[in-house]
C-alpha cells in the first residue's frame, strides 16, 4: 500500500472481545500492536489475514494486567524482539505473568503523557477498570486521530472532553443490561461488571458517545462484547437508535461497524 503524505494511520482490530484483544496500527515508518490478547500463533494468523507480516512489527502498548490483553506479549517480544510499553504498576503487575523481556526491550510509558514512536503521537489515559493502573491510548498523525476506549466501568466528563471529535473510535459496548442480569454469572461478577470499574453496557457506551462524536468522526467500531452477555447485533442496533435519538446523522455522517473476537477488521485509513 502507498502512502501520500497527509495520510494518517492505517488499523485493524485483530480481535476484540472477553476472550482477548489486539489492535494493529500502522504509519511510513511503524508498525505497532495495542494489546496482545491472544496466543502468539494467533496473532500471527491474524496479521496474515489482512496481508501483514509479524516479523515487520516494531512495539507492543500495554493497556492493563488482564490475560486477555496480554496473552501474546511474551511470546512476540521475545520472537521478534519487539520493544513493550506500559506504566510502571501494569510491569510490576504483568512482569510473572509474560515471562522474561529484555530491559531494553521494556519501555515506561506513564498515565496521561504524550509518547512519539516514529511519526505517531500516542496519549496515555487512564480509564476505571479492575487493574491495577489501567490505561488506554489516543493515536496522532496529520492531525487525525485514532481513539481506543475499552474496559472501564464510565466515561468521565474530562475524558469525553479530551477525547472528543476524533475521526475513529474502538469504543466498549461490552454487555446488555437485560442478559447480563437474566444470564448465568454468579451475583458478585455481575456486580463487578456493572461497577464503576467494570465494563460500560451497549447503551452507557453509546450515551457516552453521543456527547463524543464531531464532525470529524466518520467510523465508530463497537469493541470487547461479552461472549456471553451480548450479540453483535443487539449492540449495533442499539447504538445506532441511541445515536439517531439523539439526531446524529448515523449512517451518512458516520458509520458503526462491528468487531469479532477471531476475525480482524479490514484495515481501515484514519
Amino acid at each position: 500500500m502507498l502512502y501520500n503524505q497527509n495520510q494518517g494511520l492505517k488499523v485493524s482490530i485483530l480481535a476484540s472481545g472477553s476472550s482477548g484483544n489486539v489492535t494493529y496500527i500502522e504509519s511510513e515508518k511503524k508498525k505497532i500492536l495495542v494489546d496482545s490478547g491472544l496466543s502468539g500463533k494467533k496473532i500471527i494468523e491474524m496479521l496474515k489475514k489482512i496481508d501483514r507480516d509479524a516479523a515487520d512489527l516494531d512495539a507492543i502498548l500495554v493497556t492493563h494486567e488482564h490475560r486477555d490483553h496480554i496473552h501474546g506479549v511474551g511470546v512476540l517480544a521475545r520472537k521478534y524482539h519487539l520493544d513493550v510499553y506500559a506504566n510502571e504498576k501494569t510491569w510490576q503487575a504483568m512482569s510473572p505473568i509474560i515471562g522474561e523481556i529484555k530491559n531494553e526491550q521494556k519501555f515506561i510509558f506513564e498515565m496521561g503523557k504524550v509518547i512519539t514512536i516514529g511519526d505517531i503521537d500516542i496519549e496515555s489515559f487512564g480509564v476505571s477498570h479492575d487493574a491495577i493502573a489501567p490505561q488506554f491510548y489516543s493515536f496522532h498523525k496529520n492531525d487525525k486521530r485514532f481513539v481506543m476506549l475499552t474496559d472501564t466501568g464510565y466515561v468521565s466528563d474530562r475524558m469525553r472532553g479530551v477525547l472528543s471529535d476524533a475521526n475513529a473510535y474502538l469504543f466498549e459496548s461490552n454487555h446488555d443490561l437485560q442478559m447480563l442480569r437474566m444470564g448465568p454469572y454468579p451475583w458478585h461478577l455481575k456486580q463487578r461488571i456493572l461497577g464503576d470499574k467494570g465494563h460500560l453496557s451497549n447503551e452507557d457506551g453509546a450515551l457516552a458517545l453521543a456527547e463524543m462524536i464531531g464532525n470529524k468522526t466518520k467510523r465508530i467500531y463497537l469493541g470487547h462484547l461479552s461472549k456471553d452477555n451480548n450479540m453483535k447485533e443487539l449492540a449495533h442496533m442499539t447504538a445506532e437508535n441511541i445515536l439517531k435519538e439523539k439526531e446524529l446523522d448515523v449512517g451518512r455522517a458516520f458509520s458503526v461497524y462491528d468487531t469479532d473476537p477471531s476475525e480482524p477488521t479490514s484495515l481501515f485509513i484514519v
